[in-house]
This record gives structure tokens, C-alpha cells and sequence, in this order.
């Protein structure tokens, strides 16, 4: 910046200066100008007068800047949601700054999806139509912004008690909306400005949106504090209900090919089905012709519409145990996109062709017209094949379900080829009454019939990018990166501690980590090494770029099977429609213009679905243990933090915790090599996977949090492994242990040395 001329300036000058500096205070100004005395005394009224009348605008206690001026990076509150989901961004020293559309850009290095309250650091930029437009570079973390509690109310005060449970806070709420507040209503709440040093903070209400005791409390507190869009515009509710059913304009017609759907007992939509019969062909002898038969959404929602904007904001549907929020309205989700039984539905379908070894042959995409023989859960298929047949599955069994499984068969041999990676997870599935209060927690079978679907929809799945890839078509891949040197070398150190060997500098390949588990499957570490296997992993995400997908060893992946749910499956199917000439409403140039964009959009919405489905998921399961306090429990340990050990029950999968100032009378000692605490005198250790015995303490459903008791006793000593040095704690500065460790005594300044 130029120097400017000495002496007090002028109102244009001093506005000039002002605009130029982006944000400065008086002081930076009075250097700059080289004022002193009465011109300090003038300078101090004019900025005042600037003030008063709206030219400037204040930024934090001292700063000043432009009115509704942005800088070009700056840290920002989430402070709005609109009805279309979009999230509305100020900045947080800048009450005259306009808010500002936050743009879901780089949400693939932010840990969790931003929601209202949230504290972001943004780059602010200029749209070529003149509006402002905030780009995400990192989540700082919640703000006190906006607050999501329950009200608590007593003869004194009315109290709102955070749903985080991180947040250890509650806010004293005030203002004229608190009178008409019950106890346990769930409203949100923006933090008032401290009138006070000392006392309970104070908030006003901004907005009820519920109750406590509600039966789908859990699933509505989730939707509010992660900010999952819900509903549809009155727009694209219209779009939906102008849809058609579709006719064999334009396509071609297998409603004679008998395709089944196969999917949970309590699926409402149905969006693949599937069909296999042997290969005529002599010259691939004992080799399987298998159809997938995918909903063609692209047909209903197109690219532009109300229906695709709303579409690629939700970017999935998320699925709460109670209820789900779909990302196309019902008469999409459930009706015309789902292959229902015995109705003609519009597909997109791919005829693949297998040999003998598994091995893929060719495969070819057709724009179809298909009808649903019959609709089964995976435990009718999986028990009709095993000799248990009903009134559905009986007429199917020879002509359809044995075709379908030796189809299968023979693919399994390409697959352990392949070799997949094979970490294994139990999954749990939460059963909820019409009352909405959860009645059991159960494991999620692992039947045949899921990997018989699972293994035709990735080989689907495979064709598509292939082709796609064929045809130079840009398309939206979904990747799964290698995992990183530095978590290989910590498993390798790991493996080292239960005298494991891992090749320093061996390069992970998904072969290797089976054997690794295949060899310690019967070991009384099986569960630990899945574990911390688990963990060596990378997130898979989206991208408009290809590195492959590590977990399933493919070069080429992207998702086709699920447009109903996913985004990104909506877009390969545009891509596929335009490569392959199979109609009008294809993949735009705006849409490939901007895949980039969408690839990190639908990777931030699913990083946000996950954290919403998972933090429903723990509320409903502590409402569930929340009248077993007292009980007692088998489980394992699930994770190890310097601050206690995270407990998986064996009965529930519910996660809880075991702070760390309840394991003894010792001090523990993180040991992140070995995924232990151990013991700091006495060398006892509680490593990861261990199998513990514990009594549920708390169960707080309103926060899905759960306080465990440790009634096992630690994991003697390792002789082989160094004891942890002793050192003298100390509980807070000052004190006898802290001089004890040569530091000054309390109120003594150390001076510096000369």
C-alpha cells in the first residue's frame, strides 16, 4: 500500500484508506496518516460520524472496516438455513456483513458436514452474476452461535441443556418467547453477548422445532443439528406429481425377462432387480448371462428442473431407524422409479456375460421397459434356496432363484481372484413400534442373498465407468485411496507388538490384508487386528478424477445402481444415456462443466448423512438401555483414548464410555503403538479388542450418550515391553508437584536469563 499523504485526511480520503486496508483500527490509521495529538482527538469523531452513519461498519471490539465489506478470507458462523437447504453464512466480528451463501465446495477435507451454529474459515468469492458466495477451506468447529437443547424449566429460571453432548454448558434463556415454553420442548437458541464476568450464559429462543418425548425425537434432533435438508418445494412436489408412466417409446421391452427385486423385509422403494440364465453360447461353455435392471430416474428428473436442483443438494436419501428423508419426493422414490411388482417400469439395464471362471466377457447397456415378477426380502431368498420355501418363493425356485445363485457362484470365482478387501463388521438393525419407542436391537444377518446382490451390483457398477470410459464421457467415480505410509507403518509397528510380521515397506495390497486376517481369524486377537485394520483404511469418496477403488481392488468404479438414493448414480446414468445415443435428457455440458463441484457436494452430503444417521442411531439406542441402568454387560473394547476406553456391547453394539479416572488408582498412559492405556506403576494394560465386563453407569438419550463402569480386571503386565517412564503429576499450576518439578512457586515470575 502506498504511503499516504501526512496530516488529518479528508472523508473520501480516510474511506479510500479504509477500503484499501480491507479492516484496521484507529490506531493503524493514525500511524499511517502520522497523527498525533488534537488530529487523534478529530480522527477519533470522524470515525465515529462514519460509524453512526453506515459508511463503517465495526469488526470485533476495536476493528474497522467498510460497510458490509468481505475480506477474501475470513472465519465465519453458519447462521441460516433456507427451505431449499442452502446454508447461510456471516462473519463472525461483522454484524453490518451481509450473509452469504455458503458453497459446499472442499468439503472433502472437512471432518463432518457444517450445520447452523457451525464455525467455518471461508474463502469469499465473486460470482460472475455480481453475488458473493462463501467457499469452505476448514471447519473450525461448533460455534456458540446457535444452540440445539431441550428446555428446562423450573420455579426460578427456564434452563436449555445442549443435545451435544460435548457441550458441557446450558444457557439461562430469556426474552418474550420463554413464557410460552413447556419443560422438554426442543428448541434452538442463539447465545446472548455477555452482559456479565460472572453466571450462567444466557441465550433467546430463535425457534421451536420439537419435543423430547416426541417417538421421532431422536431422528429430529439429528436432522436439525447436522442440517439435512428436508421436504421439497412446492415446485419440485409439482414436477413429481406431473410425471408420467412410462411406455415403450424409445425402448426396449424385456417385461418378459422375469427379473426379481431382492432387498430388506422393510424396503419401500426398489431400485435394481435382477435375472440370470445360462449362456447358450457354445464357444463360452458353462458361462452366465446376468441381467441388472436399474429405475430410470433420468427419464423423471431432468437436468435444471426444481426437482434435479433439490436432487443434487440432498445428494442421498438418509435413512433414520424410524424414517427416512428421501431425495426425491414419493412419487418418484416410491412410486415411478420404484420396480414395482408386476407394473411396467421405465430402466436402464446392462446384459453382462461371464465365463466359467468368472470372468467378465462383455456386457452391453439398453434403455428398457421391465415389469417385476416378484418381490423378496433377502431372508426369503436366502431360506427358499436353503430348503425352506413359501407360497412366493416356491414357483421361483428352479426357473429363477437356482439360475440366480449358480450365476453367483460362478462370479465368486472371479471375485476371491480379485480379492476384495475382507475386513468383517457387524452390523445391528433397530426395531421401533408404531409408538415410536425401539423394542429390540438386533444383528443384521449376513446371508448369501446379500453378497449375491451386493457382487452383481459392483460388477454393474464396473461396466458402467467402463463404458463411460470408452465412450471419453466424463463421469463421477467413486474412489477409495491407498492407505497412507504413515497408517501402514503404524499397523506394521502394531503387528510387531504380537510378534506379527509386516515387511517394512511392503506395499499394502488388499491380498495381503486378508491373509493377514484369514491367519489370525481363530486368534485371540482376531478382533483387535480387524480393528486396527479397519482403521489403516482411507475414506472412500467421490471424484470427478480416477485413482481406482483400493477396498474392492478395481481400476475402474462408479456407483449406477441406486439413482432413487444417490446423486451420483443419477449422473452416471445421464453420462451413459448421452455416450450410448439413449435419448434427449443425457448429461448436459453444464452438468460436465460442473462435475468437479458435484462430486465434493454429494461427498460433503454423505459425510453429513453418515454423522446425522449415526448420532440417531446412538440417541435411540440409549433410550433403549436408558431403564438397564445398573446392569451389567459382556463387551469389547472398541477404542482407546488418552481420556478413557470406548466399550462396544456384545448384545447391542451400543458404544460407551469408560473414563479414564475410573480404570484404577494409577495413572494410565496412552500408548497409541500398541492401542493401549497402560498402567504407569504397575504395567497393566487395556489394549483394543480385549473382551470386558462393565455396568452401564448413564444413559442419556437426549445426547445418545453412555457412561460404563469397568468391572474386568486389566491385562497384566508385558515383560517384553518398556515400563512408561514415571514422572510426578500435578492437578494445577503451582502446586507442591509442580515445584517438586523444579518449576517457580506459585506467584513467582521466572525472570529471563542474561
Amino acid at each position: 500500500m502506498t504511503r499516504p499523504a501526512q496530516g488529518l485526511p479528508d472523508r473520501e480520503t480516510l474511506l479510500a484508506f479504509i477500503k484499501t486496508a480491507g479492516e484496521t483500527d484507529k490506531a493503524a490509521i493514525a500511524r499511517a496518516f502520522g497523527l498525533k495529538g488534537a488530529d487523534r482527538a478529530a480522527l477519533r469523531d470522524m470515525l465515529r460520524e462514519l460509524e453512526s452513519s453506515g459508511a463503517l461498519g465495526r469488526r470485533g471490539r476495536k476493528g474497522l472496516a467498510q460497510a458490509g465489506a468481505l475480506p477474501p478470507v475470513g472465519v465465519v458462523d453458519v447462521v441460516e438455513r433456507d427451505p431449499d437447504g442452502d446454508l447461510f453464512v456471516r462473519l463472525t466480528k461483522g454484524e453490518d456483513t451481509p450473509m452469504v451463501r455458503l458453497s459446499p465446495d472442499r468439503a472433502e477435507v472437512v471432518a463432518g458436514a457444517p450445520g447452523l451454529g457451525d464455525r467455518l474459515l471461508v474463502r469469499f468469492e465473486t460470482l460472475e452474476n455480481g453475488e458473493q458466495e462463501a467457499r469452505l477451506i476448514k471447519r473450525l468447529g461448533a460455534s456458540v452461535h446457535k444452540i440445539l437443547g431441550v428446555v428446562r424449566k423450573s420455579n426460578r429460571e427456564v434452563r436449555l441443556e445442549p443435545v451435544d453432548r460435548r457441550s458441557k454448558d446450558s444457557l439461562v434463556l430469556e426474552g418474550p418467547k420463554v413464557a410460552d415454553l413447556r419443560d422438554g420442548d426442543l428448541v434452538i437458541a442463539q447465545l446472548a453477548a455477555p452482559d456479565r464476568r460472572f453466571g450462567p450464559k444466557r441465550g433467546r429462543v430463535l425457534e421451536q422445532v420439537g419435543r423430547e418425548d416426541e417417538p421421532r425425537a431422536a431422528s429430529l434432533i439429528a436432522i436439525h443439528a447436522h442440517g439435512i435438508p428436508t421436504g421439497f418445494s412446492p415446485e419440485a412436489e409439482a414436477e413429481a406429481e406431473a410425471a408420467e408412466a412410462p411406455t415403450l417409446s424409445g425402448r426396449d421391452d424385456l417385461r418378459d425377462v422375469p427379473f426379481i427385486t431382492i432387498d430388506p423385509a422393510d424396503a419401500r422403494d426398489h431400485d435394481d432387480a435382477v435375472f440370470a440364465e445360462p449362456d447358450s453360447d457354445p464357444a463360452n461353455k458353462d458361462g452366465w448371462i446376468i441381467w441388472v435392471a436399474i429405475a430410470d430416474v433420468a427419464a423423471y428428473v431432468r437436468p435444471g428442473s426444481a426437482l434435479d436442483r433439490e436432487a443434487r443438494e440432498k445428494a442421498n436419501s438418509v435413512y433414520f431407524p424410524d424414517r427416512v428423508e428421501p431425495m426425491l419426493p414419493e412419487r418418484l422414490s416410491n412410486g415411478l422409479c420404484s420396480l414395482r411388482l408386476g407394473e411396467a417400469r421405465a430402466c436402464l439395464a446392462v446384459r453382462m456375460v461371464f465365463d466359467r471362471s468368472g470372468r467378465k466377457r462383455g456386457h452391453r447397456f439398453v434403455r428398457s421397459l421391465m415389469r417385476s415378477a416378484a418381490k423378496l426380502s433377502y431372508e426369503q431368498a436366502q431360506a427358499a434356496v436353503d430348503g425352506q420355501t413359501d407360497e412366493t418363493t416356491a414357483p421361483l425356485l428352479k426357473p429363477i432363484l437356482e439360475p440366480l445363485y449358480a450365476a453367483f457362484a460362478c462370479m465368486k470365482i472371479g471375485r476371491e481372484a480379485r480379492s476384495p478387501l475382507g475386513i468383517e463388521s457387524m452390523e445391528r438393525r433397530i426395531l421401533i413400534n408404531t409408538q415410536g419407542e425401539v423394542t429390540s436391537i438386533q444383528p443384521r444377518a449376513a446371508l448369501e442373498a446379500h453378497k449375491l446382490i451386493e457382487e452383481m451390483m459392483v460388477q454393474a457398477n464396473v461396466c458402467a465407468a467402463e463404458t463411460l470410459e470408452s465412450r471419453k464421457t466424463p463421469l463421477i467415480y467413486r474412489i477409495h485411496d491407498t492407505p497412507s505410509q504413515e497408517k501402514v507403518q503404524s499397523l506394521t509397528e502394531f503387528l510387531g507388538t504380537l510378534n506379527l510380521s509386516w515387511s517394512k515397506g511392503e506395499a499394502p495390497r488388499t491380498d495381503r490384508f486378508n491373509k493377514l486376517l484369514a491367519e489370525t481369524r481363530e486368534s485371540p486377537h482376531a478382533a483387535i487386528i480387524n480393528e486396527v485394520v479397519l482403521r489403516t483404511q482411507m475414506q472412500a469418496v467421490y471424484s470427478s478424477d480416477n485413482i481406482g477403488h483400493f477396498g474392492l481392488n478395481l481400476a475402474k468404479y462408479a456407483h449406477f445402481t441406486s439413482p432413487i438414493r444417490r446423486y451420483a448414480d443419477l449422473i452416471v446414468h445421464r453420462g451413459l444415456i448421452r455416450a450410448l445415443g439413449l435419448g434427449q435428457d443425457g448429461l448436459t455440458d453444464r452438468d460436465i462443466a460442473q462435475l468437479k463441484d458435484t462430486a465434493e457436494q454429494i461427498t460433503f452430503a454423505e459425510r453429513r448423512a453418515m454423522a446425522a444417521e449415526r448420532d440417531a442411531t446412538d440417541r435411540y439406542v440409549a433410550a433403549f438401555l436408558s431403564d438397564r441402568v445398573g446392569a451389567e454387560f459382556a463387551g469389547r473394547i472398541s477404542g482407546v483414548t488418552r481420556f478413557g476406553l470406548f466399550i462396544r456391547l456384545d448384545e447391542t453394539g451400543a458404544d460407551g464410555l469408560v473414563p479414564v479416572s475410573k480404570l484404577g488408582d494409577e495413572f494410565f498412559v496412552h500408548d497409541d503403538r500398541m492401542h493401549a492405556l497402560v498402567g504407569e506403576r504397575s504395567g497393566a494394560r487395556w489394549t483394543l479388542g480385549r473382551p470386558v465386563e462393565v455396568r452401564l453407569v448413564e444413559a442419556t438419550p437426549i445426547t445418545g450418550g453412555l457412561l460404563f463402569e469397568m468391572l474386568s480386571k486389566p491385562a497384566p503386565a508385558d515383560p517384553n515391553a518398556p515400563r512408561p517412564r514415571l514422572v510426578q503429576r500435578s492437578r494445577k499450576p503451582g502446586s507442591m508437584d509442580a515445584r517438586k518439578r523444579g518449576g517457580p512457586p506459585k506467584g513467582v515470575r521466572k525472570g529471563k536469563r542474561r
